[in-house]
């Protein structure tokens, strides 16, 4: 079965920016926001996924990846 990466987290760290900062930031609750970091999400809305790289200066591929092998 293949699976989805959420590398959320060490963009995190690499832009210095805490949970609850981005969760405002990007408009949703921090126990959504822990949800995607943490890899428990069943789907992400596009709108969400823009916000998150508009915020963190990145392209979807640096906040998801694809394991042929997961």
């Amino acid at each position: 079965m293949t699976k989805i990466i959420v590398k959320l987290d060490q963009i995190m760290v690499q832009r210095k920016i805490r949970l609850n900062e981005l969760a405002e930031r990007v408009g949703i609750t921090e126990a959504n926001l822990s949800i995607l970091k943490n890899g428990r999400a069943k789907a992400m809305r596009f709108s969400t996924l823009q916000a998150l790289c508009e915020v963190l200066d990145c392209q979807p591929g640096d906040i998801l990846e694809f394991d042929k092998e997961g």
